[in-house]
Order: structure tokens, then sequence, then C-alpha cells
């Protein structure tokens, strides 16, 4: 009797908690709105001068650059010309690399053109990304480059070797353009941090682009490299894709190497949670840039078998059953997903099956569980650079007078962690219990042929500053980091100027499986479209 009870007064607790949220939520849209306005309206983007490199595809470029249709000089020159067009505009960069770019495409060219030059068919199997210029968060290290993770105190930081997903893209041909900007130590859903500013939305610059990799999708949006590299602990290479209309994957747990990524993890649970992979505005060129990045894993996850779509089973959700404290999913958002069922069922001729998982309305407190860090390596820990536990008090107060070294969000994760689930506890245990209940749950539902259709985020890209009101927003894409389980973000048209779209998740190891389906929708339904651009007049 007791323990009823007590679950019905944490229910009303929990609907009281939601009303408060759902007020806050709408004064606050309306504050940031007014806010808005009198700080200036959207800012469109230059046009993209050079549409016949900038609007084609990695695996078109890579073909013609291979059979001298185009020389790798003339792409990297192209695209260092976009970036420096929009840099000024959405503000994505952290660090570039032009001139050292420029010196290898160079050779790269003296290599085709000279008397001993590889063929095409070796170019394509030992350097399928010959001469192809690629962009990165901030997080993951190239060598010579800063690396500083959006933390003041990394400022001077500069990387010693590659990581190992950019050492494979080297290998492959490809050659580094530039890094992009993240969020403060890559722990929070939009783009902003003391170092290089707030990153502004292509499509709307009053609006974010997501994080943490945030930089990456926003620069992709705006044709500003053929594909980037993100990375992903709770959803950010998809969120960043979804508020920027571009393709992005997670793939499945353990696929594609962590190693010269930071912050790195400090536990196994964290391991999991993490995951490497590709960002870049068309669907196909996804699959070959997981080919590269898996390295030796590659073999693991069966990416040259074709994919029938109509012997698939599908599933879906529309929400996650009403989760406290995170926004309903958009109206908008659920009639793309009734599009995507309604494409499937009648051109495809397959059953798209309604579930409802009980414990998705756990996702935040399960994910929340797997990140927890041990004792004396959490966030307050981290905005230290890694050498001491900050003093979140005295943080606070050298914020609130405007002479502090990390953001308000970083401060409030750094305090709200103090006061969450501990690395040893009871609650602790448990909730890792549910999160391999909830694995086991999707391993039965999914199998090897199954695909699960989910919002990728509740709503569009939110005002700048806003997700400070919807912080929770992020457990859409955070609880697919808590399975391990390869999801892929895909683009399904506008809500009021701003991209929508859902993810598609498979089973472990299945990762084909959302490539194709990623495939198929951007065929129905267009996938990424340039964002508004104006007509430069002369002397601009």
């Amino acid at each position: 009797m007791a323990t009823k009870t007590t679950n019905n007064s944490t229910k009303v607790v929990g609907k009281i908690l939601s009303v408060v949220h759902k007020l806050i939520e709408y004064f606050g849209r309306w504050f940031y709105l007014l806010t808005t306005y009198y700080t200036g309206r959207p800012e469109p983007l230059p046009p993209a001068d050079n549409p016949i490199i900038l609007m084609k595809s990695l695996t078109a470029l890579s073909i013609m650059i291979r059979l001298k249709k185009l020389s790798s000089e003339s792409v990297v020159k192209a695209y260092i010309d976009r970036i420096r067009k929009i840099q000024p505009v959405l503000n994505c960069l952290a660090e570039d690399r032009f001139e050292e770019a420029l010196e290898e495409a160079r050779e790269y060219d003296r290599i085709l053109n000279s008397s001993n030059a590889p063929s095409i068919e070796e170019l394509e199997k030992e350097k399928p990304f010959f001469g192809v210029p690629f962009t990165t968060k901030d997080c993951i290290a190239i060598k010579g480059m800063k690396q500083t993770a959006g933390l003041v105190l990394r400022k001077d930081t500069r990387a010693e070797e590659d990581a190992e997903v950019i050492r494979l893209l080297r290998k492959a041909g490809a050659i580094p353009l530039a890094t992009t900007n993240v969020s403060e130590l890559a722990m929070w859903w939009e783009t902003s941090n003391y170092l290089y500013g707030t990153t502004r939305n292509p499509y709307n610059t009053c609006h974010i682009v997501g994080g943490s990799s945030g930089g990456e999708g926003c620069l992709q949006a705006a044709a500003g490299a053929p594909f980037g590299i993100g990375s992903d602990i709770g959803g950010s290479i998809r969120m960043p894709c979804f508020f920027n209309g571009i393709f992005g994957h997670k793939p499945s747990k353990g696929i594609v190497s962590n190693h010269g990524q930071y912050p790195c993890p400090h536990c196994e649970e964290q391991y999991k949670l993490l995951a490497i992979g590709p960002m870049c505005r068309y669907a196909g060129d996804l699959k070959p840039i997981l080919k590269i990045i898996a390295g030796e894993n590659a073999s693991k996850l069966n990416l040259d078998e074709k994919v029938d779509i109509s012997k698939l089973k599908f599933y879906y959700m529309e929400d996650d059953g009403g989760q406290y404290l995170v926004s309903p999913v958009s109206k908008d958002i659920k009639e793309a997903m009734n599009k995507v069922i309604w494409y499937l069922t009648w051109n495809h001729k397959v059953k798209v099956e309604k579930v409802q998982i009980k414990k998705m309305k756990k996702s935040l407190a399960l994910w929340l569980a797997n990140m927890t860090s041990p004792e004396g390596k959490d966030f307050a820990y981290e905005l230290s650079n890694r050498k001491k536990r900050i003093n979140i008090f005295w943080e606070f107060i050298k914020w609130a007078t405007g002479t502090g070294e990390h953001t308000l969000i970083a401060l409030i994760t750094a305090a709200f962690e103090a006061f969450g689930i501990k690395y040893n506890s009871e609650e602790r245990s448990k909730l890792l219990q549910e999160t391999r209940d909830l694995n086991e749950e999707f391993r039965d539902m999914l199998g090897k042929n199954g695909v699960f259709l989910y919002p990728t985020h509740p709503t569009p890209a939110p005002l700048h500053h806003e997700p400070l009101l919807k912080a929770f927003n992020f457990s859409y894409t955070a609880i697919i980091n808590c399975l391990g389980l390869p999801a892929t973000a895909c683009p399904l048209g506008f809500s009021n100027g701003l991209p929508i779209g859902i993810q598609v998740v498979a089973g472990l190891y299945q990762d084909h499986l959302t490539l194709a389906v990623a495939e198929e929708l951007e065929r129905d339904f267009g996938g990424w479209v340039m964002p508004n651009t104006k007509t430069e007049q002369p002397g601009e």
C-alpha cells in the first residue's frame, strides 16, 4: 500500500512539473522571440558561386577527380572560397588549414598527371577519396591543429597525432580542410563557447544548429565541404543533422575507433555511448565514408549487402510516451513520420507496426545513469581541463560578473551532475539493468531485418539560448546511444522554414539497413535543400 501511495505521489508531482515546464516553455519562447526582434533579422547566405563543384556529392567528386574531369586543387579551392564566404554569416569554423590543404591537393594532382600514375581501378580500391577535402568537429584530432573542445583552458592545445578516423581518411586520399565549432566540452545541444562564439543556423540565423557537432552540421548544410565527421554520445551527430537538414549516421557501438576524440570516456558505459560517424548532404555518401572510417570492423556490417526494403520489418513510435520535462513532438514532425509510413505501406507493401515501448519514457534517466562518471571525474573535473574539480559556486560568480571562462550551461551541467546519480549507487545499478532489459526488448523486436522509426528531436531548431528551457529534449537521441544501435538521421522537409526529419534505427551491426532506408527516403522526400541565399551586389 505504501509503495502504491508513493507511486501515485510521484505521478502527481511529475504532472505538476510537466505543466510548469510547459508554461515556462510557452512564455520563454515569447521572450526569446521578442529578443530576436530587437537583435536583428535572419541573414541569408551568399550564393554558391561554383555549383558545378559545390553541388556534387562526395561520390561524384571522387569519380571526377580520378577521371581528371576536375583537379583536386580546383575542388579544394572551391570549398575554401565557399567557407570564407559563409563563415562571417554562420560562424561555423574553429580553425582552418587552407594552405596545407591546397599544397596537398597540388601534390595529388601531380601524382595523377605523372607518367607512373596509379590506374583508375587502383585509386578506386586503395584511395577512393583521392584528392577530396573534408572537415571535422574540433573534438577530433588533426595533427598540428588545435583541439580545444570549446574549452578556454585548451585554447593553445594542439593535437600531436591524427585521430584514428582522420588517419584512415587520409589513407583513403581525403584532405582535411578545417575543424568546426562545438559546444563547450561537447556536452550541450547548442553550439556555443567562449573561444569561438555561437554558430548560427543556415536556414534561419536566429536559430540554433544543435550540438555538439553543430558547426559541422551547419557547414555541411551550407555546402562548405563534401562531407564531415562528427561524434555522438547523446545525439551530437543526429541533432545537428536534424536541425540543419542533412544526413548523419551514428554507427553501431564499437565499430569506429574513438581514439583521438576529446574528451575521451572515463568508463566502459561512456565508451559504449560514444560513436564517431559521417555527416553529409547526400544519403548515398554515408556508406562509402563508413566503410573507410570503420577500418577492419567494416566487415562486421555487411555494407555491400543489397537491401530489399519490402522484406524489412518496420516499427515506429510517434513520441516517447510522455516523458516529464520533455517537449511534446510537434505536429509537423508527426505528420512527416506519417508520410513516411504511408509511403512505405503503399510503395513497398510493408506493414509498419506502431509499438509502445514503456521504458522509452525513462530515456533521460537511463542515459544519465550510463553517462555517470566515476567519483572525481565528473563534469566539474572536465571543466578544469582534467586538472582538478572547479569550484562551481565561485565560477557562477565569475560568470555573473563577466569574468568567467565557462558558459552558463556548462556550469549548470556541472551543478546538476553534483546532485545527480552517483557512480556506485544502487539507483544507478537498477537503471543500468533497465538499460540491459530495454536492449533485449529491442533485440527481440528488430532481429536482423527490423527497422525502428523514431523522432530525432521533438521540435524544429529552437531560437538561440532557448534550449535552456528545453534542456532534456535530447533524450530522443540519447536513448539510442544507451542501446548502442546504429541510427541514421534523415531530413524530411521543413516546418516554418526550418528542417525536420526522423531517425532510422536498426539492430546491432545492421547499419546497412538504416543507410538503405535513408537512401530510399531521400529519393521520395528530396533530402537536403540548399538554404536561402542572397544575390550579391557589386562591391559586396
